[in-house]
């Protein structure tokens, strides 16, 4: 691109990975996840299934006119193709679109690909720029390699379940975060792959395990034990080595007030009309309100149950002071916040009977629109679109194809 022109309307509205192109094998969570993130960004994403089948997560709930909200959620903006990867002629289909995309992403139980003779060794010699990019449970080398998982395998696996809930009641977080993160750590992987590849020519295979993912995002409670010899366990909503951080009862309901350096814990004290606790020697330092929260959280509750959330909002917002009612997801999805921020995008899908809204990206990038593009695609949608245009099939092999069930 001429340099002159690295500022215009045009250029800013590019999305950045626009002439990007994947081909999306992924199926459940994890992996949709993932090509989401290139798709809302831009990235021409195929998304591939097995014909008159596809996608387990296509009869995931919420289910509306016979069509899957979850489905419409994580694979918005993708093209949809069907293509039996144990027939010969889908194998020979596969390996001429792998001459034709930029990164293959799968996140199929591992030796699935190997089996279909579709392994990364065999399609590096097709396209040695590809980028091969694979989600697993346990990664893809080892005694564990072959194992099933879903995130509560992940979560518990990888330490965190034993982290979360409270005393001896362990319980999984709610969402599907090992999948989540484990869809965005492939995200990220694929971005720097690309950037390298620009620069010398070279393809990536990419291997993001769901409990190193899960291990990776323990924040201290790793540290705490490698270094400290701690084993840290389920402590509720407070944080394990910074208090007060933690959720409060008000008089209608429940906030969260994080004082994460002494100035906010003074500051609190202030506001409570108890600055004397501030110097309280078992207040003093963040160590000793760690080991003295529970009196610590006795005495904060006590004056948050006296005042309303409207109230403790005004009061330690104007002080400065970290703080946020808890919301349900309808009160989320009603905050101004929330709309403000175009979190919630409306889709016209034709599978549904009337427009549906899913979460927005949280990836603003300035200049470039910041909606849906496209609806998630049908089963095998784009298969005349993506063989002719990309392929170059008559209409006639395309035909031949259906007939004979490969596509």
């Amino acid at each position: 691109m001429n340099p002159a022109n690295l500022n215009s309307a045009a250029a800013l509205a590019e999305k950045p990975l626009t002439g990007v192109r994947v081909l999306d094998l992924t199926h459940a969570y994890s992996g949709p996840f993932c090509t989401m993130h290139l798709a809302d960004q831009g990235a021409e994403v195929i998304k591939l299934e097995i014909p008159g089948k596809g996608d387990q997560c296509r009869n995931w709930d919420p289910i509306k006119n016979g069509a899957s909200g979850y489905f419409a959620y994580i694979n918005r903006n993708k093209l949809g193709l069907t293509l039996d990867l144990k027939s010969e002629k889908g194998k020979e289909i596969f390996k001429e679109l792998i001459c034709h995309v930029d990164v293959l992403c799968e996140n199929f139980r591992v030796g699935t690909m190997e089996k279909l003779g579709l392994g990364y060794e065999t399609l590096k010699e097709l396209n040695p720029r590809l980028i091969y990019a694979s989600i697993s449970g346990f990664g893809l080398e080892g005694p564990e390699a072959q194992r099933p998982c879903y995130d509560i395998v992940a979560q518990a696996m990888g330490g965190l379940m034993s982290m979360t809930g409270f005393e001896d009641n362990i319980v999984k977080v709610g969402p599907a975060i090992a999948d989540s993160y484990s869809g965005t750590y492939l995200s990220l992987g694929i971005m720097m792959a690309l950037f390298q590849r620009e620069r010398t020519g070279m393809g990536r295979r990419l291997d993001v395990s769901m409990v190193d993912t899960v291990f990776s995002v323990l924040e201290t409670g790793v540290v705490q034990y490698t270094i400290g010899g701690i084993i840290s366990g389920p402590v509720g909503n407070r944080d394990p080595v910074i208090a007060p951080f933690d959720a409060y009862r008000a008089k209608d309901g429940v906030c969260v007030v994080a004082c994460g350096t002494d100035k906010f814990f003074s500051t609190l004290c202030g506001v409570m009309g108890k600055p004397e606790l501030a110097d309280d020697p078992r207040f003093s330092s963040n160590s000793l309100r760690c080991a003295n929260y529970s009196e610590l959280k006795a005495i904060i509750e006590d004056w948050t149950t006296r005042l309303s959330l409207e109230e403790l909002e005004r009061l330690i917002l104007a002080a400065g002071i970290p703080f946020g009612k808890v919301q349900n997801t309808a009160q989320a999805c009603a905050s101004d916040f929330i709309q403000r921020r175009n979190m919630l995008w409306t889709v016209e899908d034709p599978a549904f009977d009337e427009p549906v809204q899913v979460p927005g990206t949280p990836i603003k990038i300035h200049g470039c629109e910041d909606r849906v593009q496209r609806p998630a695609p049908g089963i095998g949608q784009h298969n005349e679109e993506i063989l002719s245009g990309l392929l170059g099939k008559s209409a006639g092999e395309i035909e031949a194809l259906r007939t004979e069930q490969v596509i």
